[in-house]
């Protein structure tokens, strides 16, 4: 995992994060599951993350945030941005939507409060996650230089 080594460095030099894609181009919001189709010319079609055997298997990722959400009155996706948020003060994630209501959504992460018992549970349930399938197909995966 690059972020084991990348994360030291970029403290250590004062280097901030964007974090691309924070919730997992979608599936994170617990909108996503194993019988979605995608059409052809979306992206996420070619992805092996999102095959749908990867997707069935990640499903308990979402499950974890969903259970989250509900106790604290969010959505998946505020949870996920709210995690991300309480790591660094220099990371900060770039979710992208084309809805106003998702941005909307997004926003209202900011507005989540996870305690450190919270993020504890977070970390300690994710730990024991295997997350299925590449982030990008093989060509692809090839240019990022991981």
């Amino acid at each position: 995992m690059p972020e084991a080594e990348v994360l030291p460095t970029l403290e250590e030099l004062g280097i901030g994060l964007v974090a691309y894609s924070p919730l997992g181009k979608g599936f994170l919001t617990g909108k996503i599951d194993e019988k979605t189709t995608f059409d052809s010319s979306d992206f996420r079609d070619i992805v092996p993350r999102f095959t749908p055997e990867a997707r069935k298997a990640n499903q308990a990722v979402v499950d974890l945030l969903g259970s989250i959400a509900k106790q604290k009155g969010a959505t998946p996706a505020q949870i996920a941005l709210a995690w991300l948020l309480a790591q660094k003060q220099w990371i900060v994630p770039i979710p992208g939507t084309t809805k106003l209501s998702r941005l909307d959504e997004n926003i209202g992460s900011i507005a989540v409060e996870l305690t450190s018992d919270d993020l504890r549970e977070i970390d300690s349930a994710a730990s024991k996650i295997t997350v299925e399938g590449e982030r990008y197909p093989e060509h692809l995966q090839r240019m990022t230089g991981l």
